[in-house]
């Protein structure tokens, strides 16, 4: 028989968890049965997480360690991040008035999900610009991997390699040491990926089984429009980003093809972050920019997310009857240029960071329970988005760099046609 790669695999998974959710919808029988398996599956996802990122990052930094060569790949990141954000934002708002997704629906038909504790979070998260820059260092980097907190824990790995590199000689256990953590990681990614269609059929059996008709076909609207957006962002921005770096956006597509469509089944970008690093990697992008690049990028490059806060503030405020200047949406871009950097590694994020833009503007934060029901949904394209703008963005610094390796990215594009021609 014919090997059925993990793409196809994962795809059958989450048709068939559309299919047993659907069949049993509104079946709390099938939630207490596949929650579970798919709570385990991203549990699994997230425990290799930091040790990878910490582990590469270091062995990436001390092998090729040069403080002066280190800033400047830094400050072309930041830069680059800034830029594609700030135009995702744009986009989800001119697509929010353009498109008017939240004109001419009825309120009493809309289903209010219980955001108490999101408002909770929001307001203890709440914080000032220079309070963003305080945090980016860790008091406790112990209490940072415990939290989750990639942008902490990738100044730390930065500040530990240039310091293992600074040794010399005495350093080298050290790298060898990392080097092997980041080995036995990666392999173990490998063996907790192939769990993945299982994974997928849980979680899109348990999304499938809580949405029917009725709570989906209110906001259809937003649903479509946002996704709508989400692809011609995909296909102007990055597309045309890709074109000027000397690649091909349906190239990074298909190279990333399983860490996409597992992101999206799974509503969890993260749960892809070290696979898409061995990706790049093989894609001819080198260890030390992918390793600082791609994380950095899960806090201050999430694309599809920034995308859709701003659509959604348009949303909310055009359900409310408000008319915004253009100076207020403005005031949007600017805020969202913060709040959707300053809250990383806080469960809900996405939730959360609209409340604090609503807040912000004076747009009432109810609206957000209105659209709360749906937010997996809307988090499946936007978890897709961030990973495919992310691997570009390893690319995008490589080759600004000068150290992108072409060969590398051919046999890379050889060996994904060659597992599709052997499905």
């Amino acid at each position: 028989m014919k090997k059925i790669g993990l793409a196809l695999q994962i795809f059958l998974g989450l048709l068939l968890g559309i299919i047993v959710g659907i069949s049993f919808f509104g079946n709390p029988t099938v939630t207490a049965l596949l929650q579970p398996i798919g709570d385990i599956f991203i549990r699994l996802i997230k425990m290799i997480v930091i040790p990878i990122v910490i582990s590469s990052l270091v062995v990436g930094i001390a092998e090729n360690g040069d403080l002066k060569k280190l800033g400047k790949i830094g400050l072309k990141t930041i830069i680059y991040f800034e830029i594609i954000t700030t135009l995702a934002i744009a986009i989800g708002l001119v697509g929010g008035n353009l498109l008017k997704p939240g004109v001419g629906i009825d309120m009493s038909y809309l289903a209010k999900t219980d955001i108490a504790k999101q408002v909770d979070t929001a307001e203890k998260a709440s914080h000032s610009m220079a309070d963003t820059f305080i945090n980016v260092v860790p008091t406790n980097i112990v209490q940072a991997m415990a939290n989750g907190d990639l942008l902490a824990i990738v100044f730390f790995s930065v500040l530990f390699g240039v310091g293992v590199s600074v040794i010399g000689e005495k350093g080298t256990p050290i790298i060898r040491l990392l080097e092997g953590v980041s080995e036995t990681m990666f392999w173990m990614t490998n063996k907790i990926m192939k769990l993945a269609p299982i994974g997928v059929f849980a979680l899109m059996g348990v999304t499938a089984s809580k949405y029917g008709a009725s709570s989906l076909l209110p906001l259809g609207k937003l649903i479509l429009l946002l996704y709508l957006c989400m692809f011609l962002f995909v296909v102007l921005v990055l597309g045309i980003v890709a074109k000027i770096c000397g690649t091909n956006i349906i190239k990074i597509l298909k190279l990333l093809r399983d860490e996409i469509i597992l992101a999206f089944s799974t509503a969890s970008s993260e749960a892809v972050l070290p696979k898409l690093i061995e990706k790049m990697e093989r894609f001819g992008c080198p260890k030390s920019i992918t390793s600082f690049v791609i994380p950095t990028g899960y806090t201050f490059n999430l694309d599809g997310s920034a995308l859709y806060q701003s659509m959604a503030t348009i949303f909310i405020a055009q359900i409310f009857g408000i008319d915004l200047s253009i100076m207020q949406q403005i005031t949007i871009i600017l805020i969202l240029m913060l709040t959707s950097k300053g809250m990383a590694g806080v469960p809900g994020t996405s939730l959360i960071v609209l409340l604090a833009t609503l807040s912000a503007v004076g747009l009432p934060v109810e609206g957000v329970a209105l659209i709360a029901g749906i937010d997996r949904i809307l988090d499946m394209g936007r978890s897709a988005v961030n990973v495919l703008g992310n691997g570009l963005a390893a690319v995008v610094i490589s080759k600004w760099e000068g150290q992108f390796d072409s060969g590398k990215a051919e046999l890379a594009l050889q060996d994904i046609q060659t597992q599709k021609i052997n499905l």
